[in-house]
């Protein structure tokens, strides 16, 4: 992949916001330190990162599609109430793929879990 300002930045704003952020959001950041950069241009180099491997492209969270910096494996848990999304570690079920393909003969190649419920914070002010 040849070197660009604008990846560069995209992949910046991505590390410094590690809060799964959505095209849009990203968007809006650049715009503060490239005022011309246009919404097609995020979206083409978040999407040359995800399919290089450098960043991770998250769907199916809260119908938009969002981003991740982190590219280890992990699971997701999205709040119902406040819809921020928190990195659950992979240990937590480390044998998954293995378990579907002993259970069901399925040989998993790669999955994305979510999970959805009330986050620490909702909980205490609910």
């Amino acid at each position: 992949m040849r070197y660009s300002r604008q990846r560069e930045l995209t992949l910046q704003v991505l590390q410094e916001n590690v809060c799964h952020p959505s095209a849009d959001f990203i968007y809006e950041k650049m715009k503060q330190q490239m005022p011309n950069i246009s919404l097609a241009t995020v979206y083409r180099n978040l999407n040359q990162l995800a399919e290089a491997g450098i960043i991770r492209k998250i769907e199916g969270l809260d119908g938009a599609v969002h981003f991740d910096h982190n590219t280890h494996n992990h699971y997701h848990f999205v709040c119902i109430k406040c819809n921020k999304v928190y990195d659950v570690p992979y240990d937590v079920a480390p044998n998954l793929n293995d378990e579907v393909l002993e259970r069901t003969g399925l040989q998993v190649i790669t999955h994305d879990i979510t999970f959805k419920g009330i986050c620490q914070h909702c909980q205490k002010h609910n």
